[in-house]
């Protein structure tokens, strides 16, 4: 698939800002598309640190949360095998920030985008104080994702839908393992669910 036709124009302006910007802020927005991810880790461990001692669904939703970013990677690398999409940077045979990925590493949806908004769906619905930190930032990694010129906008967009989708109802469902949460605080497990 091309998705020049979608919204090449708008990609190219982002690539095109991004070559004429100032070289700090390229290197923060490529710094934060390669290594960003990494962030919503230490949110989710510190959702799960701060949700432990109170009732047992956020706790249990805290624990999911890890499990339900990776059924998120899944499901889009799944449909981005099924649609096969080539990257911007080999469709339009523009010069990126980012190296341009194999032929084989296809480009819609986008696996950063959609582990980003797992991961922040899942620590809003877990705590919404570290939520209100990680739905921004997933935002900035879709943009981020552009900007380096690795994917077109509508990749972005489809990676944070597909994230948000996935991690949803799958977060909501962990609630009703909080009966197991409360089975473990009386086992040697209980660190992982109560703070003594």
């Amino acid at each position: 698939m091309d998705g020049s036709s979608l919204d090449g124009g708008p990609y190219m302006s982002i690539v095109n800002v991004a070559r004429n910007a100032p070289a700090w802020l390229d290197s923060v927005l490529s710094a934060w598309s390669t290594y960003g991810l990494a962030l919503f880790a230490v949110l989710m461990l510190a959702a799960w640190w701060r949700v432990r001692p109170g009732a047992s669904p956020r706790t249990a939703m805290a624990l999911a949360a890890p499990l339900v970013v990776v059924a998120a990677f899944i499901a889009d690398t799944m449909i981005k095998s099924l649609v096969s999409e080539q990257r911007p940077c080999r469709t339009l045979h523009t010069v990126t920030l980012e190296a341009c990925p194999p032929m084989s590493d296809w480009s819609f949806p986008s696996n950063h985008a959609a582990i980003a908004a797992a991961a922040a769906v899942a620590i809003w619905l877990t705590h919404r104080r570290l939520g209100a930190i990680a739905v921004p930032a997933a935002l900035l990694m879709a943009f981020s994702r552009v900007w380096v010129g690795a994917h077109y906008p509508h990749d972005v967009i489809g990676g944070l839908i597909v994230g948000a989708a996935i991690a949803w109802p799958l977060t909501l469902a962990a609630r009703r393992t909080a009966p197991l949460v409360d089975r473990l605080r009386d086992t040697s497990m209980r660190p992982l669910v109560a703070p003594r």
